[in-house]
């Protein structure tokens, strides 16, 4: 198992949280952006700097993860491409993207992005990162290791 990163926009409370995971549970970590992330090198880290360019990044994960692999992305067109191939995507709010939920989350977020395009919808962003968010992610992040560790 390796864990991936879509680490552009990932809040750093998940990528410490993902780090000290991949350590303890002796997994390679691979965090992949559009530029880099100023990280210390540790053992089975990885950062993998892509071209800047729309969705580089995602490209980049879809072609290199593995079934067996976790991904934490909060990019929901890359969270399908990964449920469709049996990757198990996780948001850093700690959501897991699975096949009965993912197709409703595209057409939720398409369906917005058509409104925001046609001015019917604001532009704000997500709520910010709240200890509720790290302690859910944390939670969820624990019983995916676990159960693919358990196999």
């Amino acid at each position: 198992m390796t864990l991936w990163i879509d680490a552009d926009a990932c809040p750093r409370p998940v990528r410490e949280i993902m780090l000290r995971a991949a350590q303890r549970r002796q997994l390679q970590l691979v965090l992949v952006a559009n530029s880099p992330l100023g990280l210390a090198a540790a053992p089975g880290v990885r950062q993998v700097v892509v071209p800047g360019g729309a969705d580089e990044a995602d490209h980049y994960i879809i072609e290199h993860a593995q079934p067996g692999d976790l991904v934490v992305t909060a990019d929901i067109p890359l969270a399908d491409g990964l449920v469709r191939r049996s990757i198990t995507a996780i948001n850093p709010r700690g959501e897991i993207y699975d096949k009965g939920s993912i197709g409703e989350r595209l057409a939720v977020r398409n369906l917005m992005d058509e409104l925001r395009g046609a001015g019917l919808a604001g532009r704000s962003g997500p709520a910010p990162y709240s200890d509720k968010d790290k302690q859910a992610f944390a939670n969820a992040l624990d019983r995916l290791l676990a159960r693919g560790l358990g196999k």
